[in-house]
């Protein structure tokens, strides 16, 4: 079956309901508020099923100018428009502003019914028809199809159904590949079941007992049941109107406007960056910037201040990119429609699109590039520029998921292509913009040549200084960045250059010869930093540098920060070993002792240094030997 949404639009008392009633035979207005005194309050669900497995979902709203937040509660979903006149009354107030939000919604296919026929004559009927075919002109209902109704005695009806299903026909599915997402537009409990919220799911599809979130507040749960205009489903897809029975979770911590979705994809943000058009025919003379305004997308409504970027205010008809900073969070992708009103008095003044839902930190200098990129680009350069913005951080697939409305598996392949292209790589489970990796590796290695030129007789660089050179990067995505920087060579906690080599003067060099020929001569009882310093009338701080450049060399062997031993003699101490233990298993520390012809003091720095290099194993108060 193919699911597209329906909604009507159009003033009070004008016959939505009605024709809602004539099409489906079912009474839109639920509550009896709404059927004592006549008008919706509240939105109104039906449907229309077709022979050819064409289903339509129809969303009825209010007309009343005092309800508009209501009907912009239904208006967001929409596939398609039923714009209501009545003959009698023909255009009035919010028929305007019902026109206004649809077409800031970018809804792209409506028909137009003018109701209440009965009620007048054919030369009014034809005056009206003419009055609404110019109101329309410049809309997205411009050149749609006129049809005279009337719910009282059946003219036109059955017309009227199957030029929906015509139209309905030809809507682009919504993305059923998609992210889940079904913005909450009623909450209510039913006995033996519990919460149940319903709404119509703008993308993706979800099952029973999957797993869901509930945002902006994060609440894990799981699909209990699900339903749609009556019928029970295993599974509900995108386009269709549907009733979610969640598992665990108090009616008093929903409310109209959360969002529920697939778990760890969204992140709900107090700021977004957008679009921003405000209405040709607006009664407002300026949109000023700071202004609070009320901000409305999906089915959530609540309070922003707009920042107008490069200007003070915005006039009517004029357009702009700008940020919206809110009272509370929000759970939008890019890409959402939304829908700006007046603070006070309310009236709809513009909307647009959301273009990024976790926006850098922006400069005047900066320019719009990147808001021009995610208004205008193709997916795959609206994610390249996501991942730039992302800088060193990068940006997990997942992100990118829950941050652009799009199919899942277009969002891989144009990730996969960027990343076939080199212009991004991947590190980690992040993703990097290639550009910003390569201004990464120049500062790294740059910082690196300056640290050689500054400690020459260092053998390199501690990680942790290099990573605080780039503010706020934590340690695992430094590992991994650093680990793909050409010639960057990692030797423990320190890193160096790969053409850096040591190069001593000549009585540094002497030093060294010095240093060696007192350590050979001492073989398995070296003396301590402290004696090698006196016995050599070498300061300290130069030792420290000779012994740990040797040591890095190859010549010497740390076994701790006071002794060091040759290389030759670190190697009889493991022949010693090996011989040792071809004979037995097991080795106690006099025996160690006896083997390398030293006293305690020794042998137990050196058991150490073997046990904590996996060298020899203790087992109580003997060793076994680890090396084959």
């Amino acid at each position: 079956m193919r699911y597209v949404i329906l909604g009507t639009a159009g003033h009070i008392d004008h016959g939505k309901s009605a024709i809602v009633k004539a099409l489906t035979g079912v009474d839109p207005d639920r509550l009896k508020e709404e059927r004592e005194r006549g008008i919706t309050i509240d939105l109104g669900f039906a449907d229309l099923t077709y022979p050819d497995g064409l289903r339509v979902g129809i969303v009825d709203v209010p007309g009343h100018e005092r309800l508009i937040k209501n009907m912009l509660a239904g208006a967001g979903g929409l596939d398609v428009l039923l714009m209501v006149f009545a003959a009698d009354e023909g255009i009035m107030p919010q028929s305007r502003e019902h026109l206004a939000i649809c077409n800031l919604l970018k809804i792209k296919r409506g028909l137009i019914a003018v109701t209440k026929t009965d009620l007048v004559d054919e030369e009014w009927l034809a005056l009206v028809t003419d009055e609404v075919r110019g109101f329309v002109k410049g809309t997205f209902l411009e050149g749609a199809e006129i049809i005279p109704v009337s719910s009282k005695t059946g003219q036109n009806v059955d017309l009227l159904k199957e030029k929906i299903g015509e139209i309905a026909s030809g809507v682009e599915p919504k993305p059923l590949k998609g992210l889940f997402r079904l913005p909450v537009d009623r909450v209510f409990t039913l006995k033996g079941f519990g919460t149940v919220v319903t709404g119509t799911a703008v993308s993706g599809s979800i099952s029973l007992d999957e797993p869901v979130e509930v945002l902006p507040e994060g609440i894990k749960t799981k699909v209990r049941g699900l339903q749609s205009h009556g019928d029970m489903l295993k599974k509900a897809f995108a386009g269709q109107r549907v009733a979610v029975n969640l598992q665990g979770v108090a009616k008093e911590d929903l409310q109209r406007g959360d969002v529920i979705t697939s778990p760890k994809k969204i992140m709900p943000t107090y700021v977004v960056d957008a679009s921003v058009e405000i209405l040709s025919d607006s009664l407002i003379n300026s949109l000023k910037n700071r202004s609070l305004v009320h901000f409305h997308t999906g089915t959530s409504e609540l309070i922003g201040r707009i920042i107008i970027f490069d200007n003070k205010e915005l006039k009517p008809g004029e357009k702009a990119y700008c940020q919206f900073r809110f009272n509370s969070r929000i759970a939008v992708m890019a890409g959402d429609r939304y829908i700006i009103r007046r603070f006070s008095p309310l009236m709809t003044i513009g909307g647009g699109e959301i273009l990024d839902t976790s926006p850098k930190r922006r400069r005047r200098a900066d320019g719009y590039d990147d808001l021009e990129v995610f208004e205008g680009g193709v997916l795959g350069d609206k994610i390249r520029m996501k991942v730039f913005n992302s800088g060193l951080g990068g940006i997990t697939q997942a992100g990118l998921e829950g941050w652009i409305n799009a199919e899942l598996r277009e969002t891989g392949k144009a990730i996969e292509a960027l990343i076939k292209e080199g212009k991004v790589i991947r590190c980690d489970e992040r993703f990097i913009d290639k550009k910003v990796f390569d201004i990464f590796s120049k500062k790294a290695a740059s910082t690196l040549e300056d640290f050689h030129k500054r400690n020459p007789l260092k053998p390199g660089m501690l990680k942790e200084a290099l990573r605080a050179v780039f503010k706020g990067l934590d340690q695992k995505m430094f590992e991994e960045l650093i680990a793909n920087v050409r010639d960057v060579v990692p030797d423990k906690e320190m890193l160096r250059l790969g053409s850096f080599n040591i190069s001593l003067d000549e009585d540094k060099v002497l030093l060294e010869e010095k240093i060696l020929k007192s350590l050979e001569g001492a073989l398995f009882q070296p003396p301590a930093k402290e004696e090698l310093s006196s016995a050599l009338s070498i300061n300290q701080k130069e030792l420290d540098e000779l012994l740990k450049i040797m040591a890095s060399k190859g010549r010497l062997v740390r076994i701790n920060d006071a002794l060091y031993l040759t290389a030759d003699s670190y190697n009889k101490m493991i022949d010693g070993l090996r011989k040792f233990f071809n004979e037995k298993a097991e080795m106690s520390v006099g025996e160690f002792r006896d083997i390398l012809g030293t006293t305690r003091k020794y042998a137990l720095p050196f058991l150490e240094y073997l046990d904590s290099n996996k060298i020899t194993l203790r087992v109580g108060d003997v060793r076994k030997f680890l090396l084959k």
